[in-house]
């Protein structure tokens, strides 16, 4: 958008509208794109304190911004100018008149900036701030790269509180409830945790069929880095929470070493369910007690409120939101059948 040469406002368009007043182009008398058009040579006026330059920044001559300006003054019944030969300089009324009218040009200038923004490509350097379950996101990130080459990606893999704005972050992305009253939130999709072991483990330790028979088995815990407490499991009974003291075989502050150890025999894990579809799929890992773990967990998208999401967090958002939480096929096939 064609910005003037000595002002921050306002664009071409309004420039247009100011050239098509004075020039008598508007069609109407005084309509709307007439009154708009003597606010902004008004605002032009004031802002430069030259009818001269304001007239060349508007494309117009000194005389028609002058034309204007009497013709608003007119309308309004009061004097915005005190004019001599060589200056002029805004009334009492006429700088709380520009205080208004400053506000309704950024205001027009803003809509069309969002406009503008919300058609421009995806393009330039993306701050993301993820979980630590960096490997496990991997293939959905290096897809989208493959999708949006011209999105530079600076992710940060932390469960520490970041501020968003002080940090300046493009868009957060976080588990569970939002309590920052300052930040939009947008819900990606939910997931559940799942208890899983390998085929060999439960070929030798047995299938727990009651949460509490986990005391028994050899539980790989993940630790919060930055509170240095073990997460519970979300064992659930009749809709209260199990609080069962679970023996703790390893610790890892990362849900990957967990998975991993959980596939090479080891013990069990509770992961989210997101992260283990692969593995779930090929068999390496098998689900256990889903019945008692089948509360959803919220995954959600957090940028800086009263800000216009840009396009390149928009389509990173809207990517991870598809393909980390996509439809299951075989709820999709459930459906399917009850309609049936």
């Amino acid at each position: 958008m064609t910005q003037p040469e000595q002002s921050g406002r306002p664009a071409a368009t309004t420039a247009r509208a100011a050239a098509q007043t004075v020039n008598g182009e508007s069609g109407a008398s005084p309509g709307a794109m007439d009154r708009f058009g003597s606010l902004n040579v008004f605002v032009r006026a004031a802002e430069t304190r030259s009818f001269t330059e304001a007239g060349r920044q508007l494309g117009i001559s000194s005389s028609a911004v002058g034309k204007a300006i009497s013709r608003l003054e007119g309308r309004l019944g009061v004097r915005l100018f005190h004019r001599s030969t060589r200056s002029i300089a805004l009334t009492p009324e006429g700088a709380t008149f520009l205080t208004r009218c400053q506000r309704i040009i950024g205001e027009i200038e803003a809509a069309e900036n969002e406009l503008a923004l919300a058609n421009a490509a995806p393009r330039g350097l993306l701050r993301v701030s993820m979980p630590m379950v960096s490997t496990l996101m991997m293939p959905v990130i290096a897809a989208f790269m493959k999708t949006y080459p011209d999105i530079v990606l600076d992710i940060d893999f932390s469960d520490r509180m970041v501020d968003v704005i002080e940090e300046g972050f493009d868009v957060v992305t976080r588990t569970g409830d939002a309590i920052d009253s300052t930040l939009v939130t947008r819900t990606m999709g939910t997931y559940r945790h799942v208890i899983v072991g390998s085929p060999a483990y439960f070929a030798q330790r047995g299938v727990p069929s009651e949460p509490e028979q986990l005391r028994e088995h050899a539980c790989l815990q993940h630790r919060f880095p930055t509170t240095n407490k073990l997460r519970r499991w979300p064992l659930m009974r009749a809709g209260e929470l199990l609080n069962i003291d679970l023996p703790n075989t390893a610790i890892a502050t990362a849900v990957e070493p967990l998975t991993m150890l959980a596939e090479q025999d080891l013990g069990l894990a509770c992961v989210p369910d997101f992260t283990i579809r692969a593995q779930l799929a090929r068999g390496s890992l098998v689900a256990v007690l889903q019945t008692y773990t089948d509360t959803p967990t919220v995954f959600r998208a957090l940028w800086p409120s009263g800000r216009q999401i840009s396009p390149k967090a928009r389509v990173f958002v809207d990517y991870l939101s598809e393909h980390l939480f996509p439809v299951s096929v075989a709820a999709a096939g459930a459906r399917g059948a009850g309609g049936a």
